[in-house]
């Protein structure tokens, strides 16, 4: 039994679909929102006779990826976070690069030599590496108007992934990775009247527009923090909303926290530090001009986790803001 396991966001889909569109193989999918990455512990060691893993962080599962290849499953691993130490087997392959200009859908195209090169530049342009995605686009000869339209597809695809949980998600990612497998080409997915581009897009400008309202609780020169609500418009666009300000404001890191204490007053939440028991769901997105940082800072922290240009917590409690804000500030500064 073949599994692919494979992270929710635009990068994690996209680098399944072009190794699927290439190589159609009947699995077992396992995949979840954006920020659940311990994904390959639901692989069933003694049925699992090959593993596909793709942007899900080495660290964050090496327990299940010992266990796997200590029952000899045959394991390819292809990701661009943090690796920790790489177990030493034959039946591990690997395609690991934590360059903070490389995705994994760009591994990918690498490995496939280009067949399914505009999937992976929407990729790119969803996981927020603008420089590298219009770098491949012009190698490839896209216009300037194609290049637009795959930064919106691998921004909505991106978009969907964000939330505490599936029912926070537009589309199940298991799913809508299934109906991306009908578009070969994904500029007839975006030419094709009401398709997911078109329903993920409404969606998104919704929810971005909300955004705009979010409350800023800290403003320095080398790092901005605002909150959201505990809402699921919020969580859905957390990561996507920080891209956002990074591409604004490329000189400075910049830190979305989302509130994850249920039930909530306004009140409350205007106090970002209302009590002991609140916690903080954080995107934090290094300065584009200075991609580093973003992961180890983040792993500092029980549930955090990342890259160099882009990383987050989980549960970030309260009374720890205000020192994650300050290293933040003094590592960027």
């Amino acid at each position: 039994m073949h599994y692919d396991v494979f992270n929710g966001d635009a990068d994690g889909i996209i680098s399944l679909l072009q190794l699927r569109l290439a190589e159609s193989k009947e699995s077992v999918l396992i995949t979840g929102v954006k920020r659940d990455i311990s994904l390959l512990k639901q692989v069933d060691v003694i049925k699992a006779t090959s593993v596909t893993v793709l942007d899900i962080s080495l660290e964050k599962n090496i327990q299940s990826l010992q266990a796997l290849l200590d029952n000899q499953v045959e394991v390819f691993y292809v990701d661009h976070h943090r690796t920790g130490d790489i177990p030493k087997s034959s039946k591990l392959t690997t395609l690991l690069n934590t360059d903070a200009n490389i995705c994994t859908s760009l591994l990918v195209n690498d490995f496939l030599q280009g067949k399914y090169v505009n999937w992976a530049i929407a990729a790119a342009f969803g996981d927020n590496m603008q420089a590298s995605a219009k770098a491949l686009a012009e190698n490839v000869g896209l216009t300037e108007t194609e290049q637009a339209q795959l930064n919106e597809l691998g921004i909505y695809i991106n978009y969907n992934g964000y939330g505490a949980s599936v029912e926070d998600l537009h589309f199940n990612p298991d799913d809508l990775y299934q109906a991306l497998l009908k578009y070969p080409d994904p500029f007839t997915l975006i030419n094709e009247t009401g398709s997911l581009f078109w329903q993920l897009k409404q969606a998104y400008l919704a929810d971005m527009a909300k955004a705009q309202s979010a409350k800023v609780i800290s403003e320095k020169t080398s790092v901005k923090a605002v909150q959201l609500a505990d809402e699921a418009w919020a969580r859905r666009v957390s990561g996507v909303f920080g891209n956002d300000l990074a591409n604004q404001a490329p000189d400075r890191a910049h830190i979305v926290l989302t509130l994850n204490k249920k039930n909530a007053s306004n009140e409350e939440q205007e106090n970002y530090l209302y009590q002991d028991s609140a916690s903080y769901t954080v995107s934090l997105r290094a300065p584009l001009n200075n991609k580093q940082g973003a992961g180890d800072i983040c792993s500092q922290f029980p549930t955090g986790g990342g890259r160099a240009a882009a990383a987050g917590i989980n549960e970030l409690p309260s009374l720890m803001l205000n020192k994650f804000i300050n290293m933040v500030k003094e590592y960027y500064q």
